[in-house]
């Protein structure tokens, strides 16, 4: 994939599985939220990965669907991890082009 194209989904491997009833939850596939899926939301919180914001937000983008009960009891290490893939669906193309071009080492 194209590393300047938006990405749809991400899959994120749990350090600290979810207890679903006698499953474990290992792995959470998030999809890139839709401007309806904000509703209610503000960007700087999201952005911030302020934890309501991803607590209102998480149940509506991921596979399986996250309560928030689950939310609640991620391991900070596991909500990080989550956050940091939402954060990145909602950069421009620009603006991960230009942090694409940052990483690169000078020669």
């Amino acid at each position: 994939m194209n590393q300047k194209n938006a990405p749809v989904t991400a899959t994120v491997e749990l350090d600290y599985p979810i207890k679903r009833g006698d499953k474990e939850i290992k792995t959470i596939e998030l999809r890139k939220p839709r401007a309806g899926e904000m509703r209610g939301l503000s960007l700087t919180d999201v952005l911030q990965m302020e934890y309501n914001a991803l607590n209102r937000l998480l149940p509506r983008i991921t596979q399986p669907t996250l309560t928030e009960a689950e939310i609640m009891n991620l391991d900070p290490a596991d909500l990080l991890q989550i956050g940091t893939e939402v954060t990145s669906f909602l950069l421009s193309k620009k603006m991960r082009g230009e942090m694409d071009e940052e990483a690169q080492p000078s020669s």
